[in-house]
């Protein structure tokens, strides 16, 4: 049996996987520009929001919405991006983006650990830590200049 076929499909796959790559701009998806997380349309109020609101000089998107050890980090990126893509393939893209119960806890992590100073009160004290940072402080990462204007806009998408 000759293995020409499969070689020849081998290398067809890794030349459909470079030249996407390379099309898609890949590697701006692992760095931490915010221009990259804005490139479908359904991230436009969020973007806006940020950059309109006070964390915009302080944190990018990965500060918040990632972990910080590295692994995790790129594991949630690739986990995030397997869905974008899957949705925008499938042409299946939402209004706007629900945020998985994970994600959440990444993002009450960080602002946990950004604004350890500020909480450690809440964090130590007698009453029950049982909600979201933006529960209370709903635009402090995303400025209300970016919210959306949907019916749906005051549920957790993205904090």
């Amino acid at each position: 049996m000759s293995r020409v076929p499969l070689i020849i499909s081998i290398v067809a796959l890794v030349v459909v996987l470079v030249v996407g790559m390379y099309a898609t701009d890949f590697t701006a998806y692992l760095g931490s520009d915010p221009a990259a997380c804005n490139n479908c349309h359904v991230m436009d109020s969020v973007y806006e929001g940020w950059f309109h609101g006070g964390h915009r000089l302080a944190a990018t998107c990965t500060d918040c919405h990632t972990p910080h050890a590295l692994l995790p980090k790129y594991i949630v990126k690739a986990e995030s991006g397997y869905h974008h893509v899957s949705a925008f393939l499938l042409g299946k893209i939402p209004d706007a983006i629900q945020a998985r119960d994970s994600s959440l806890d990444v993002v009450q992590e960080n602002c946990i650990r950004c604004h350890a100073d500020t909480v450690e009160d809440i964090m130590t004290g007698t009453q029950p830590f049982d909600r979201y940072c933006w529960d209370c402080h709903r635009n402090a990462g995303h400025d209300g200049r970016g919210t959306s204007v949907y019916p749906y806009q005051d549920i957790h998408i993205y904090p």
